[in-house]
């Protein structure tokens, strides 16, 4: 077939996020290594354009999970039409590997093998469709020992119902040409950024609160990001009750964070739920920045508080106020702490490091 095989990537959800970012770039990859590279998608634009930009064949489906046996039906008729050989199907929910793996047996194709990655951190579930999912899924994918550790709390103390073996915890990465240290802006007053989906648990009302704390300094925060009209309007008046509106600027979300990342001095990520990884800490790692961001998940694995980072309690303002104001402070230790975050990524987190993991976990 003039490629060196097949690797299908199945994404249920219909709007863009850090897992649409995750298989963009392992899709990239394969696709310069002259692999055929597809994917199942909702026919959702938001998800489907930058895809089909990178020349990621698309196929449709409903993909409703669990009682959605039209999309296995569909998968198994394109399985069939694969050759023999390496053959790759990439999903992101245990309910989208349920439908694979439906497919795949409508298809009757033992040879094809079946990958799964853990994007959040939650226990896993002990039931006879679970373990049975969990055990005919060729490997499974952790982006952290956080994330792992959790979902293996279900069977703290008895034996797994699956091989052990067969689990991978990689790290995220970026799939970027080059990391180069942006320059910060030479004009204008010192600018925090936050970047991400504007919803709850992101903890942007303790970052707004953390404003309220800074009004006697010159420090400038943008907020980029979408959300529900109802919530983003929630925080617009949190912004105004507290007096920092003209303290923020608000702009839409964007696919290219790296782009306008140049434009701050360092980012803030105070999210107030576990986070099993983040790939925004990435991105200002990648630029050069510093940021402040909670140990409250899997940022502890890669992050060092004062290094790369200040690492915050969740929901702490007051803590919050304070990194933001010393790094807004001290130019010199912005310029240091970024240094050694770009060092971090470049060291263990850049795509080079991580891609051979992935290959792995593939049975490459």
């Amino acid at each position: 077939m003039g490629c060196k095989g097949v690797l299908v990537h199945i994404l249920s959800s219909n709007r863009w996020s850090g897992i649409e970012r995750y298989t963009l770039d392992i899709c990239r990859s394969f696709i310069d290594e002259g692999w055929r590279v597809a994917a199942f998608t909702r026919d959702a634009r938001g998800v489907d354009t930058l895809f089909r930009e990178a020349g990621v064949e698309l196929h449709h489906a409903p993909l409703h999970g669990f009682f959605d046996p039209s999309s296995a039906v569909s998968m198994a008729k394109y399985m069939k039409t694969l050759p023999e050989g390496s053959v790759i199907f990439h999903a992101h929910h245990y309910r989208d590997i349920f439908t694979v793996l439906l497919a795949k047996k409508l298809a009757r194709r033992k040879d094809i093998r079946v990958v799964s990655t853990r994007h959040s951190v939650r226990r896993g579930r002990d039931n006879r469709l679970f373990r049975r999912i969990y055990r005919n899924t060729d490997a499974q994918i952790f982006v952290s020992e956080t994330a792992q550790r959790r979902f293996l709390d279900t069977w703290h103390g008895r034996r797994l119902p699956f091989p052990a073996d067969r689990m991978h915890v990689i790290f995220n990465s970026l799939y970027i040409e080059s990391s180069e240290p942006l320059p910060e802006p030479e004009r204008g007053p010192v600018t925090a950024m936050f970047h991400g989906p504007l919803i709850p648990g992101k903890g942007l009302e303790v970052l707004i609160d953390a404003m309220s704390l800074l009004k006697r300094t010159k420090i400038r925060l943008k907020i980029v990001g979408t959300g529900q009209p109802d919530y983003v309007d929630s925080l617009r008046r949190r912004a105004l009750t507290r007096e920092v509106m003209d303290m923020i600027d608000w702009h839409k979300h964007t696919k290219r964070p790296l782009d306008i990342i140049g434009g701050c001095h360092f980012g803030v990520l105070p999210s107030v739920k576990e986070e099993a990884f983040g790939l925004a800490n990435l991105e200002y790692m990648a630029s050069g920045r510093p940021h402040v961001t909670t140990a409250n998940g899997a940022q502890k694995e890669y992050l060092t508080d004062g290094r790369e980072a200040f690492l915050v309690p969740a929901s702490d303002a007051g803590a919050l106020a304070d990194a933001m104001r010393h790094l807004a402070s001290d130019r010199e230790l912005r310029l240091r702490m970024g240094a050694a975050a770009l060092a971090t990524f470049r060291d263990t987190l850049a795509w080079p490091r991580v891609l051979p993991r992935i290959k792995r976990a593939y049975g490459l």
